[in-house]
């Protein structure tokens, strides 16, 4: 709950920040502040509430995973907002704000922040933000260039933009099957379902990326990205608790 309410507070102050850009985007201008349902001002007074109450909740549990919200914050609203304004490459950074919430789950429950096996899921949902964000840029890139905003679209061709986004997945991939270096109970056939679930999804992009240019679906593809993570997930999240 502390999270989710701490999220909220940042995602509603982000709105507050950027809501004269989301005016032009199609894909945002029906946001409570474009749209004249709530005034900025009343949306930063929201979100100020939203902030301190998720903050405050956290900081009961645990200093540390309080102490990592308002980080995230600070990096979220403060620095990648205003870096995704003047660069195209701001997912790189602004994917750490992905990666933290998991960091701070851990500590709540009494982990220790550099356990291995947390930083090895840090870093895979890290990793895997990056091509998720870039098939976004080429669904919208042009809403986004609309708005103001540097895309990478505007200097790599839609081919080109594809095969990097596939360098990603490919990055995504190997840091998953990596499991073995960081947890280390898991079991051989648990690592052999971890692996065909990977050459599944490589086999899936391989097939998207190197298709015809106007063939190319991004809805399956986004949809596949995401599939793929909650797959993975949901395969640690048995393993441990029925310890299979």
């Amino acid at each position: 709950m502390g999270v989710f309410i701490l999220a909220s507070g940042a995602s509603a102050l982000n709105e507050v920040q950027e809501w004269k850009h989301d005016a032009l985007m199609l894909r945002t201008q029906k946001r409570p502040i474009p749209s004249g349902l709530i005034s900025p001002l009343s949306a930063f007074v929201v979100s100020l509430l939203l902030i301190l109450t998720g903050s405050s909740i956290l900081f009961a549990i645990s200093p540390i995973a309080a102490a990592l919200g308002l980080f995230n914050i600070i990096w979220y609203n403060l620095l990648y907002t205003y870096l995704k304004r003047v660069s195209a490459f701001a997912v790189v950074p602004g994917s750490l704000t992905g990666a933290i919430p998991l960091l701070m789950g851990w500590t709540a429950s009494g982990g220790a922040i550099f356990d291995a096996s947390i930083i090895f899921l840090a870093f895979f949902i890290f990793i895997w933000q990056i091509p998720h964000f870039w098939l976004l840029m080429l669904k919208y890139g042009k809403e986004y260039q609309q708005a103001g905003f540097p895309t990478i679209n505007q200097s790599l061709n839609t081919k080109s933009l594809k095969r990097i986004i596939f360098s990603w997945i490919l990055a995504s991939s190997l840091t998953s099957i990596m499991i073995p270096l960081f947890v280390v109970d898991i079991s051989l056939a648990f690592f052999v379902a971890i692996f065909i679930l990977n050459i599944v999804f490589v086999a899936i992009f391989i097939k998207l990326t190197f298709a015809k240019v106007s063939d190319f679906n991004l809805s399956k593809s986004f949809i596949s990205i995401n599939v793929y993570m909650f797959i993975f997930m949901l395969m640690l999240a048995i393993y441990r608790l029925l310890g299979f």
